[in-house]
């Protein structure tokens, strides 16, 4: 008996099980209704400002090379690539082309992360943040429009994420979508700051060292007063190098600490950063379960969508004989191409030739776009829910918090009435004189 209760109490102290409750929580309708509304909303401020098509595209052997595959493969090429084809290359727009690179690095990422080739995960996790860099070089007034927007989005969706994970975890609650976003609204001041203040933090340090170099370039006595003052740039490039890895290892925690704690935004750093420093290794394991865990979940959503999509194409394809009115294909594959488990969309070359069959081929497009769209949903809703319960777990070994203690604003704070709070005074004040088992004041007078 004994033996069994230690081992019972062992398997209690485990936190980290606790992480595999999040594809039941991502895959939840709200929150994945909350994320589609998201990502609408993004795709479609990407595809609005695409208008602008400023990004150089040619062909190649393997398909269309942009200029952002040229600058992730070779940076010093890409002026030349834009000269030579500025004139005959065909131009795409910016968020269409992040579009599809994100998503190959992603599938090349999960594919590594299947073979075990861990370097090949941080290869396509590297080229990713190439491809942010050259967003911000060289379309730079794109990017801080598309950004900006992306961020204000993100911060009232992700909050709002966050926070059902968070009552979901701690209490077992689930609030309704709009309770969800209003919480989130109320906090998006401290919500959209979070991932900018270290940035802020960063460039205002870097100042000081980047000032010390414009000194450098006095002659003779600027490289004495470079000497002099080294000591003091080191010490701030450390700054900046502890913000740096607090910044990348505890970003995940931001939007949980204000949602979990209440927090404001500098807090929520403070909070994510003495996580991420007190116990690193924790931290790096349960992120590592994590993707882990999340992988595998998405393989098989995925799996799953590509399934619906087949089995629905198989049937109708049962019944459908004739071909298209080019007499080409078959109908059914003019209008809507074979999907595979890669590309669940098929391939974009309809031989559709009338305009019914175009008209048709347009409709099942916008369905499957819904049906990746969803797809897309599921991993921002798992990756808000899992780092709300990391953030929990955290919180629980480093500063002793039960994961149940979740911040509730005093507005949402259920208050009784004030008549069923007079009443046990009042019933005291009758039931006291009579189980008085002593003399009273009076009587000892």
């Amino acid at each position: 008996m004994g033996n069994g209760k230690e081992s019972s109490q062992v398997f209690d102290n485990l936190l980290f099980p606790k992480i595999f409750q999040t594809f039941r929580m991502a895959i939840q309708p709200s929150k994945l209704i909350i994320a589609f509304a998201a990502l609408a909303v993004i795709c479609l401020a990407g595809w609005i400002m695409d208008f602008s098509r400023t990004v150089i595209a040619v062909p190649g052997t393997q398909g269309e090379v942009t200029e952002l595959q040229i600058y992730v493969a070779n940076p010093y090429r890409l002026k030349s690539h834009i000269e030579d084809y500025k004139e005959s290359g065909e131009r795409r727009g910016v968020f269409s082309t992040l579009w599809r690179f994100g998503s190959a690095k992603f599938h090349g990422a999960l594919k590594s992360l299947f073979a075990f080739d861990l370097p090949g995960v941080a290869a396509n996790i590297a080229e990713c943040f190439k491809a942010v860099r050259w967003t911000l070089r060289y379309h730079y007034i794109y990017s801080i429009i598309f950004f900006a927007i992306t961020l204000a989005v993100i911060s009232i969706v992700g909050g709002g994420l966050c926070r059902i994970a968070a009552l979901q975890f701690a209490r077992g609650e689930k609030p309704g979508i709009t309770e969800a976003l209003r919480f989130s609204a109320k906090r998006f001041l401290s919500l959209f700051t979070v991932p900018l203040a270290p940035v802020g933090i960063i460039i205002f340090i870097g100042l000081f060292v980047f000032l010390l170099g414009l000194i450098g370039n006095i002659p003779r006595a600027g490289e004495l007063i470079m000497g002099i003052f080294m000591l003091l740039a080191l010490i701030a490039g450390s700054l900046i190098a502890i913000v740096l890895i607090g910044t990348v290892a505890g970003f995940n925690l931001m939007f949980p600490a204000i949602v979990y704690d209440g927090s404001d935004c500098f807090d929520a750093i403070s909070r994510s950063f003495s996580y991420v420093y007190s116990k690193p290794w924790r931290m790096g394991f349960y992120t590592a379960i994590t993707v882990v865990y999340g992988a595998i979940c998405y393989t098989f959503v995925r799996f799953f969508a590509f399934l619906l999509l087949w089995v629905t194409r198989w049937f109708l394809q049962l019944a459908v004989w004739v071909d298209n009115s080019s007499k080409e294909v078959n109908k059914l594959t003019a209008i809507w191409p074979e999907p595979s488990f890669t590309g669940l969309r098929g391939s974009s070359s309809w031989a559709a030739a009338n305009w019914s069959e175009s008209l048709a081929a347009f409709l099942i497009y916008l369905v499957l776009l819904v049906v990746v769209g969803l797809l897309v949903s599921f991993v921002i809703s798992f990756y808000f829910s899992a780092n709300t319960i990391i953030y929990a777990l955290m919180r629980n070994r480093v500063d002793n918090t039960a994961l149940e203690d979740i911040y509730t604003p005093a507005a949402e704070v259920k208050t009784e009435p004030t008549v069923t709070e007079s009443e046990p005074e009042e019933s005291r004040s009758w039931v006291e004189p009579e189980t008085q088992s002593g003399p009273s004041a009076s009587d000892q007078q």
